[in-house]
């Protein structure tokens, strides 16, 4: 019976580890720190292939979210400074919109689409492109990176699911 209390507590902690993923940190890997720990002290509960489909889903998740910007700008038809621009704008955007938008999880998130876009529009104007375009591009950017980061979230929430059903199993 107390064993059950540790299980449940786990899954609860990892929700909250889970939470952190909609504000751009690394909830997904704290889940997956947590859960080896509580696979280390109880060594019966977690197999070895769940951690490790975990350790790859987040590994995916990391990579969508840390592309989806620059694959957005350059599906709009940005170049390869575009695709840079959006990756250090949605880095910059999103603790800038943690700080200056207070709303949680849409902060961080309008905050990154938000650096990304705006990133990629200067560039692309020092480059001497027309306005519209710009724009365009500048949007793909941020649209991606409201695609990559949901796709982190969606990540997360199928690494939760797995820890906890495996936990119960």
């Amino acid at each position: 019976m107390f064993f059950y209390f540790w299980l449940i507590l786990l899954v609860i902690v990892n929700a909250f580890w889970l939470g952190l993923v909609f504000f751009s940190l690394p909830g997904n890997w704290l889940m997956i720190i947590t859960t080896i720990l509580f696979a280390l002290w109880q060594r019966s509960i977690f197999s070895i292939y769940t951690i490790i489909a975990a350790v790859i889903l987040a590994i995916i998740g990391e990579v969508i979210e840390f592309f989806a910007g620059a694959g957005g700008a350059k599906a709009a038809g940005g170049g390869k400074n575009t695709m840079a621009a959006a990756i250090i704008g949605a880095i910059a955007g999103a603790v800038l919109g943690t700080v200056l938008i207070p709303v949680p999880i849409f902060g961080t998130l309008l905050g990154a689409s938000i650096g990304a876009g705006l990133a990629v529009l200067i560039v692309e104007r020092k480059a001497g492109k027309e306005l519209k375009p710009s724009f365009k591009t500048a949007a793909g950017a941020g649209f991606g990176q409201i695609l990559g980061t949901s796709a982190k979230i969606i990540i997360g929430v199928a690494i939760w699911l797995l820890f906890t059903i495996a936990a119960f199993l």
